[in-house]
């Protein structure tokens, strides 16, 4: 019998740890989805569909090589929201995708957590070049997407979300 690992990475920020979704990070994360916080991803979401999405933070690793960590507390290991990298098989090309969870807002941790997905992504997985999609009026989201430096290119329009802007981020030759 051979066993099939996964790898998911952790990463350590000033005031974060980018780690693995668990079990225990569940019940935080259908709560988020279905909240009315959620209308800048596209939901809210029932708790079935909750169920999908939360796999499938773990199924990008498979596919990919690379997906969304869980962002935490360190010193409680409390969940604060999803960071990371995605590229499901509708989506114009990889992404670095960001959600808060409540009792993460406003405190910057967004930023921190996605420039260290974007340098994951540049140093680690060698990609070239990245997106974010918003929803046109998820203020929040296209405000971090211009501090990280991204510029809107376009929208695109997805079959379930409706019209999301594409902003594209700064390529690594531009950072180093």
């Amino acid at each position: 019998m051979t066993d099939t690992l996964i790898r998911i990475p952790t990463i350590r920020t000033e005031r974060l740890v980018l780690r693995a979704p668990k079990a225990e990070d569940y019940e935080t994360y259908v709560a988020f989805r279905e909240s009315d916080r959620a209308k800048g991803v596209g939901g809210p979401y029932d708790r079935i569909q909750s169920f999908f999405d939360f796999c499938e933070l773990v199924g990008h690793w498979v596919i990919h090589g690379y997906g969304r960590w869980m962002l935490a507390d360190p010193a409680s290991d409390e969940p604060l929201g999803t960071v990371g990298l995605m590229y499901p098989e509708d989506w114009p090309e990889p992404e670095i995708a960001w959600s808060l969870f409540e009792n993460a807002e406003g405190r910057g941790l967004a930023f921190e957590a996605a420039v260290a997905a974007r340098t994951y992504a540049y140093e680690t997985v060698g990609l070239k070049t990245l997106i974010s999609c918003t929803i046109p009026d998820n203020d929040r989201s296209i405000a971090l997407a211009k501090r990280m430096g991204a510029t809107y290119e376009g929208d695109f329009t997805h079959p379930q979300i409706g019209v999301l802007n594409i902003w594209r981020h700064i390529g690594p030759e531009a950072l180093s």
